[in-house]
């Protein structure tokens, strides 16, 4: 099941959940200003998700979804044709290293799926590493030989040079935020989390 799919079915379902979950989450839309120097660019499957994970981190700014990775000039989310859904990462490396940051996206993603991410399948879904230096990309390629130390087997993540980042639409940006009955809904559905769990045991 896409996540398209998932999305459309989620209105049949919201009754089921109790108007606390929004409440809940009312408390995260406040927005995250901090001093960040530096960016990293990750692809890990649904954009919505790996804004998420990230900004749950100390030292990290305001995510942005967007594309990267592909020729296509002003991709848009109708049509990204060759490219990746990726997220723009600011941190502030006092706080928190590109090593850490790349760390943790491992074991946020399903590193050895070359075919998409957990329901979501297809080229745009794959992942990937984008790095803007050479520092940047030293520290990718050490972080993804400890991966493959620790999994036992090699991962199918590339690591490649970033040679633009496109922000996606606004209704994508915060989407965790702005919709918080119907992300949890398509993030349980699309099984990410138990996937992680079951490759890296959490």
């Amino acid at each position: 099941m896409t996540r398209n799919m998932i999305v459309f079915i989620i209105t049949a379902a919201l009754t089921i959940f109790s108007l606390s979950a929004l409440s809940e989450d009312a408390g995260e839309t406040a927005a995250k200003e901090i001093s960040t120097s530096e960016t990293a660019v990750f692809a890990g499957g649904c954009f919505w998700c790996v804004e998420s994970d990230f900004e749950k981190l100390d030292g990290v700014g305001n995510v942005q979804s967007g594309y990267a990775g592909g020729a296509l000039q002003n991709p848009t989310y109708g049509n990204h044709e060759g490219h990746l859904e990726v997220a723009k990462i600011p941190f502030d490396p006092n706080v928190v290293s590109y090593r850490e940051l790349v760390d943790y996206f491992f074991r946020h993603v399903d590193p050895l799926d070359d075919g998409g991410q957990f329901c979501d399948r297809g080229h745009a879904y794959t992942t990937a590493i984008f790095y803007n230096s050479a520092a940047q990309k030293a520290a990718a390629e050490a972080a993804k030989t400890q991966a493959d130390m620790e999994l036992g087997k090699a991962t199918v993540t590339p690591i490649r040079a970033l040679d633009q980042f496109w922000i996606a639409e606004d209704y994508h940006q915060d989407y965790y935020k702005k919709n918080p009955v119907r992300y949890k809904f398509y993030r349980t559905s699309c099984g990410r989390d138990r996937r992680v769990a079951k490759i890296w045991g959490k």
